[in-house]
């Protein structure tokens, strides 16, 4: 099905199941304990050894030998694959660092070995045995170090000339020169890790050549292609299933060095395998969010018009590797006829920086939005007024191509008169509760609304059970319930006569889950073979597909019905189709939006800080599931806390690792660090994002709010922090005299 004009009247409008708060249809079983993730799958290969990776020990430099005879004949070991066994194995098409094989080391943790053995205990204690030759190498560890050796990149992350790259519209110098009112500020924000829950992990099993893993990935079709690469194999020779995933946040979107090192244990031991990366190198040996440093320029009338903005970013990654685009809602999000947009990639030798939830927004709201606040400040104008003030419904760069919906302005308002704002003191640290500092912050919020083509197969078998098979995950986000809500809706049937079926490479390729782009495409390409079958159903039954309903089980046209059952009760019905985007996007600003606001108290003696309460209203299109679109929101919130207060994987700028790697030194908070969090959607549909005239929310809920806390902690405290984490010592010196 192509999606090329906007979305008229369908049956999703029914709203009959879809948009009905509804708990996760999976919950049951994730709660008991019968929901099976990858390291659990006991049952799918017999025989299953244990497998378990070394790294290395060193950030850049060769491996120069591996002594492995002790670890060979340590119990139970069955099997060792070194990096010296074999040539650097192929890059799959979305990975930046090589995976294993060959001498090379590009960063700390890389694998450069696999133990197999009859437990796990022996594996890990049979690595350990192993001795490494290295000559190490000179790297590059320091961000601010290697500033003047960055290169420009454009909009897609590509090398060219600064006169290229930058991204100019009007006059931002002269505009700059001349305004009445000017902020030049930089800000940083630090290196992260995704810190899932469930680590990294793979069961691997060969049948001759043919290769099945049971792993936890959020990009089923990349992991099975990229793996095919990188091992040699064709792709129809690999099969991946990953049905339950505990977490990901862009840490899964790519094959990672567990799918590969559990194949090739697999193969040298003649035996399924099973491998889960330990917490050290989940943050070392995978992705991560890479630190940034922000310069941001603002230049406004005495109204608080904005006519001058720039925003330039610097971030680093391994060679051939991607920016952080920290920049890309400055592009969109406020008016300003004169504008620059400057990204600068360094070359470091630390872990591979990629992709980590709302990659480009997240880390670059923290920054536009503190400078927002601080404008606000030098204008004399509220925070929430500004913004409003330099809303635009058009895209700034490009006055002709208009937004399909934007309603920040209304999430700015209500959030405002639902959270109090007014009796915020506008004057920063003279709000005292006892031996806390309090204060009120907002953000807007801000994430481009992406669109992925997305397939499904639909079954109408003979027991009357509708059945949807797509190799969509479910991350922990309510895939299974709006996918069931979708089927539902469209074949006029309850939940309970549908099943779910997700995550198997032997299924139609969907968006899969990442960007914000999973629940809307996924929905729309079940939508797609929903449509399918309702025609080979009317056909059928002898009706006219334009003229039939689907309601209450029944397939209705003028005055006869029909039970839908009835058109597989001698052999099911299938259907198959996806969704393709055809060029809306480009002649629509696709976006979604939000206010933030945030309420803190710090401690006026030890700088110590407490988010109180939290509120977000967001205008996301339709929301498929008010109860799983408000865990995700919440979720975000909760993670752009730790963002603004405690994130920061600690660089070793000698040696080129991060030192916090594990969850006692990475520390992130939890639900219980917030007493209060509430979210708030606007009711909103936009026929130009899909069928469902839905849109993505799970990022939108992390963008803007660690610089809501920032503010929040300024209108408390007086200090004004533009380095992240906010930690105490950099508050107390700042604090106000205690009377």
């Amino acid at each position: 099905m192509k999606f090329d004009t906007p979305a008229t009247s369908n049956p999703i409008d029914q709203l009959k199941v879809v948009g009905r708060p509804t708990t996760r249809i999976e919950g049951p079983l994730k709660t008991t304990g019968r929901a099976p993730y990858a390291y659990e799958r006991h049952d799918v290969a017999p025989n299953q050894a244990y497998g378990h990776v070394l790294g290395a020990g060193i950030g850049k430099g060769r491996v120069v030998s591996m002594e492995t005879d002790a670890a060979r004949a340590a119990p139970g070991v069955i099997a060792i694959v070194t990096t010296l066994d074999m040539a650097q194995l192929p890059k799959g098409k979305m990975n930046t660092a090589f995976l294993f094989g060959g001498a090379e080391i590009q960063h700390y943790h890389q694998a450069i070995a696999v133990v197999v053995a009859e437990s796990f205990e022996q594996a890990r204690d049979a690595a350990g045995l192993i001795r490494v030759e290295y000559a190490r190498g000179e790297g590059r560890f320091d961000l601010t170090a290697a500033r003047p050796q960055a290169k420009p990149v454009d909009a897609d992350g590509k090398q060219a000339s600064a006169e290229e790259a930058d991204e100019r519209v009007g006059d931002f110098e002269g505009a700059f020169a001349r305004a009445e009112v000017t902020l030049d500020e930089s800000y940083t924000t630090p290196d992260e890790s995704h810190a899932m829950m469930e680590p990294h992990a793979t069961i691997a099993a060969w049948d001759g050549g043919k290769l099945t893993i049971w792993t936890s990935t959020q990009m089923v079709a990349w992991w099975r292609r990229d793996l095919a690469i990188t091992l040699g194999l064709k792709p129809e020779d690999v099969r991946v299933d990953s049905p339950y995933i505990g977490g990901g946040f862009g840490g899964k979107l790519f094959l990672r060095a567990d799918a590969v090192m559990a194949a090739l244990g697999a193969r040298a031991a003649g035996r399924p395998v099973k491998l889960a990366l330990a917490r050290p190198q989940v943050a070392n040996n995978t992705t991560h969010r890479p630190a940034t440093i922000q310069r941001i320029r603002i230049g406004a009338g005495r109204d608080g018009r904005i006519t001058a903005i720039a925003h330039e970013s610097l971030s680093g990654d391994l060679p051939d590797g991607q920016p952080e685009t920290a920049v890309s809602q400055t592009k969109l999000l406020y008016a300003g006829a004169n504008r620059l947009i400057a990204m600068r990639l360094a070359e470091l030798d630390l872990p591979e920086g990629n992709s980590m939830r709302a990659p480009g927004e997240a880390p670059g709201m923290m920054a536009l939005e503190v400078a927002m606040d601080e404008m606000a400040e030098r204008l004399g104008l509220d925070p929430v007024e500004f913004r409003i003030l330099n809303d635009t419904q058009v895209d700034p760069s490009d006055p002709s191509r208009p937004f399909s919906q934007r309603q920040l302005i209304r999430c700015l308002r209500e959030g405002a008169e639902r959270f109090g704002w007014a009796q915020r003191n506008a004057s920063p640290g003279r709000q005292r509760n006892g031996r806390w500092l309090t204060g009120l912050g907002m953000a807007a919020g801000f994430r481009n609304n992406l669109v992925v083509k997305s397939g499904a197969r639909v079954r109408l078998g003979t027991d009357g059970m509708v059945t949807v098979e797509t190799d969509m995950t479910d991350i922990g986000t309510g895939s299974y319930t709006i996918i069931a809500q979708t089927a539902a809706e469209m074949m006029g049937v309850g939940l309970d006569r549908v099943r779910v079926r997700l995550g198997d490479s032997d299924f139609p390729v969907s968006a899969g889950s990442g960007g914000q782009f999973g629940g809307n495409s996924s929905t729309a390409g079940v939508y797609a073979a929903c449509v399918k079958l309702r025609e080979a159903v009317a056909q059928r039954l002898g009706f006219n597909a334009a003229d039939a309903s689907f309601s209450d089980g029944e397939v209705r046209a003028g005055n006869r019905r029909v039970k839908l059952e009835e058109a597989a009760a001698a052999q099911e019905l299938v259907a198959e189709d996806r969704i393709e985007f055809g060029d809306l996007s480009k002649r629509f600003q696709q976006s979604t939006f939000a206010g933030h606001f945030v309420e803190v108290a710090v401690d006026a003696f030890t700088g110590e800080v407490r988010v109180r309460r939290m509120l977000a209203v967001c205008a996301a299109g339709r929301i498929l599931n008010p109860i799983s679109a408000r865990s995700q929101v919440i979720g975000a919130m909760t993670m752009g806390v730790g963002a603004a207060l405690m994130e920061e994987l600690a660089v070793d700028k000698r040696h080129g690792f991060f030192v916090n790697h594990d969850l006692a030194g990475y520390e992130v908070p939890v639900h219980a660090d917030i007493p209060q969090q509430e979210v708030v959607f606007l009711d909103e549909t936009d026929p130009v994002s899909s069928p469902m005239k839905a849109k993505g929310v799970g990022e939108l809920g992390l963008c803007g709010v660690g610089a809501a806390v920032a503010n929040a902690i300024y209108n408390a405290t007086g200090v004004r922090v533009r380095d992240y984490p906010v930690t105490l010592d950099k508050l107390l010196e700042g604090l106000p005299d205690i009377v």
